[in-house]
C-alpha cells in the first residue's frame, strides 16, 4: 500500500510523558518510514516582567536540549529517520496546532502530563486542546501506559471503536490502513448504551442493536476488502468504559476511535468521552478527528 503517514510530529518539554510519548511517536515514524519532527514550546506568561533576555534565553536553551534528546533517541534508534528540530515561543496548543499545519504533519504523538510551572508543556488542558482543534489524528499516550523500549513498542492488536458516524468511520479508516500496513489484528467494538436513569422500550434497544450491527459490519467489510483480521464485539454499557474493559480483556495495543460522533441516545465520542478514555486508558490512543484526510 502506498504510505499514508509521512511526517509525525512529537512535541516535547523533556518530562517523562513527553518521553513515553516520544518513544511511541518514533517506533510509529520508524515502522511506517515517516519523518520525524520534533517540537518545544517556550511559554512565557505574560506579565512576567521579571523575565528578562537571560531567563528567557535559559528556557529556550532547556527547550532546545529536550527537542535534541528526542531527535537523538530517534536516531539511535533508526539511523535512516529523517529528524528536524524546532522551538518557538508561543501558546503551547496553538504552537503545536500551527506547526502541524505548516509542515503537514500527518500525526501528532504526544504524552498527556509533563512539567508543572513556568515551563509546562504537555500538561493534561494542553494535550486536550491539542485533541479538540487538531485537524489529523493524535496519538496520545496517557501516564498509566507502560514504559517500553522503542524497540519493544508492539500495534499488534488495534481496538477499533464505532458507533456508525461520520467521525467513527473516518477512524476505521485509519485503524484498518494501519493495520494492513503495520500486519495488525482489529477488534471492532460497538457498546450499546441505553440511556439512564430509566429503562428503554423493546423498541429502541432493538433499533440500537441493528445499528450496532450495521456499524460493526461496515468496519468489518472495510477490513476484509485489505485481508486484515476482525474480531466483532458488541456491549451493552457506558461506551467509555466498554472500550476501556475490552482494551484490557483483549490486551489492545492501541486505540484507534474518532473524537465526534453521534448525539443523542447513541453518543459515542463526545469530546468528554473522547478525553475520559484517554485518561483512563493504559494504552496510546490514536484520536483521529472528523476533519482528517482519509489514509
Amino acid at each position: 500500500m502506498t504510505r499514508f503517514i509521512e511526517r509525525v510530529l512529537i512535541p516535547t518539554d523533556d518530562s517523562e510523558g513527553a518521553l513515553s510519548g516520544a518513544r511511541r511517536g518514533i517506533a510509529l515514524a520508524s515502522r511506517t518510514d515517516a519523518r520525524v519532527f520534533v517540537f518545544s514550546v517556550v511559554s512565557v506568561p505574560d506579565g512576567r516582567a521579571d523575565l528578562d533576555d537571560a531567563a528567557i534565553a535559559s528556557l529556550e536553551s532547556r527547550a532546545e536540549d529536550a527537542v535534541e534528546t528526542v531527535a537523538n533517541m530517534a536516531r539511535d534508534y533508526d539511523e535512516g529517520i529523517d529528524v528536524t528540530t524546532a522551538v518557538e515561543r508561543g501558546t503551547p496548543f496553538q504552537a503545536v496546532r500551527e506547526y502541524a499545519h505548516r509542515h503537514e504533519i500527518d500525526v501528532i504523538a504526544m504524552g498527556t502530563k509533563g512539567r508543572t510551572g513556568l515551563d509546562r508543556f504537555l500538561l493534561g488542558s494542553v494535550t486536550e486542546n491539542v485533541l479538540r482543534t487538531a485537524r489529523v489524528p493524535v496519538l496520545a499516550v496517557p501516564p498509566d501506559a507502560d514504559e517500553p523500549g522503542i524497540a519493544d513498542v508492539t500495534f499488534d492488536r488495534l481496538l477499533l471503536p464505532t458507533d456508525g458516524s461520520e467521525g467513527a468511520e473516518i477512524a476505521a479508516e485509519w485503524g484498518v490502513a494501519l493495520a494492513d500496513h503495520l500486519g495488525s489484528d482489529v477488534h471492532s467494538l460497538y457498546a450499546v448504551d441505553p440511556a439512564p436513569p430509566h429503562h428503554e422500550p423493546d423498541a429502541v434497544i432493538e433499533a440500537l442493536e441493528r445499528r450496532a450491527d450495521a456499524a460493526i459490519e461496515a468496519t468489518s467489510e472495510r477490513a476484509d476488502a485489505v485481508d486484515v483480521a476482525v474480531t466483532e464485539s458488541i456491549e451493552t454499557g457506558s461506551p467509555a468504559n466498554a472500550i476501556l474493559a475490552y482494551a484490557s480483556d483483549h490486551e489492545a495495543d492501541l486505540i484507534v476511535m474518532g473524537t465526534h460522533g453521534r448525539t443523542g441516545v447513541g453518543q459515542w465520542f463526545l469530546g468528554s468521552i473522547t478525553e475520559n478514555v484517554v485518561r483512563g486508558a493504559d494504552v496510546p490512543v490514536l484520536c483521529v478527528p472528523v476533519t482528517a484526510s482519509s489514509p
